[in-house]
């Protein structure tokens, strides 16, 4: 057996997506790696933060041929499928259903891949790196959840000099997260809310050590994108931008802000995986941007906006 083989980590993938030009510099191809220890009420990405393999159930192409019913345990895999509750109680990592359903309404979310495959896949893409000055972005989900399979891709990665990015919330520890810095050549940080209070109640985790490590890996000389998620009633106040800004002027080593517009298509997929408790909150208009973006620049000119 190849030893390299041997050592390549295995982890959960959900997507991989090509030809990103959204998830830093130039063409990139991002995977999206399962599992989050946060759970943002608003995530566009629902699938992707359980570390297991799920199922998406896709009502509206559903042909009621019964196949999934007569290979579910229970015989019952619409009835299932379509309950939080009964899922929980009855599917387990069974995915019988999602192999015989002939029209695709029934579909497996996650995927076991090594490192190796991972970066072989990447690779297809390399004229494109190359022609782009883009690379490799790994998304989530949390992709630092994934710890060691995550490392051993960008150790990979950076070995045949591809340039990689991560999308992160920085929830993380800092021994791990100080670890990872040599082979992270862009970090897009996630800052939701700056009211601790507000941080907790939507993403269910504390706000502190998401700031304490993104100063840590500044100081290490990481260079950061911070990506802001714009929320109409949520985090769109001068507060938030103030606060914003004042984090921006301390760091040495930040490149830029980049806003990003929520957007609803989240619901959609919890629907998929019958969910049906979700909040939609009010979507941003294109002059909302163009407001935040005149705050930032009366409260510091020298800060960067990418939108």
């Amino acid at each position: 057996m190849n030893p390299e083989k041997k050592k390549s980590k295995k982890g959960l993938v959900f997507d991989i997506q090509r030809f990103s030009i959204h998830d830093g510099p130039g063409i990139r191809t991002t995977v999206f790696l399962k599992g989050c220890p946060l759970s943002c009420v608003w995530c566009h990405n629902p699938e992707s933060q359980l570390p297991t393999t799920e199922l998406f159930f896709n009502k509206n192409i559903c042909i009621v041929c019964n196949s999934c019913g007569k290979v579910c345990p229970f015989g019952k895999a619409r009835e299932i499928l379509s309950n939080v509750k009964l899922r929980k109680e009855k599917c387990g990592f069974c995915t019988l259903c999602a192999d015989v359903c002939p029209t695709g309404a029934i579909e497996k979310i996650g995927k076991i891949y090594t490192s190796d495959e991972i970066v072989a896949e990447t690779e297809k893409d390399l004229p494109f790196y190359e022609n782009s000055n883009g690379g490799v972005t790994l998304s989530g989900g949390e992709p630092l959840f994934q710890y060691d399979f995550t490392l051993d891709i960008l150790q990979k990665l950076k070995k045949n000099n591809i340039h990689t990015a991560i999308e992160t919330s920085g929830y993380v520890g800092k021994a791990k997260l100080l670890k990872i810095v040599p082979y992270v050549d862009l970090f897009l940080w996630d800052i939701k809310v700056t009211d601790t209070k507000l941080h907790k109640k939507y993403t269910g985790v504390p706000l502190k050590p998401i700031i304490e490590n993104l100063k840590l890996i500044d100081k290490a000389g990481a260079k950061t994108i911070l990506r802001l998620i714009v929320i109409p009633d949520v985090n769109m106040n001068n507060l938030h931008y103030q606060n914003i800004a004042k984090l921006y002027a301390e760091l040495v080593n930040v490149q830029g802000i980049e806003l990003l517009q929520y957007h609803d298509m989240g619901n959609s997929k919890m629907d998929k995986l019958g969910l049906n408790s979700y909040i939609t909150f009010r979507k941003p208009t294109d002059q909302n941007i163009d407001h935040i973006c005149n705050e930032f620049n009366q409260i510091d000119n020298k800060i960067k906006i990418f939108r």
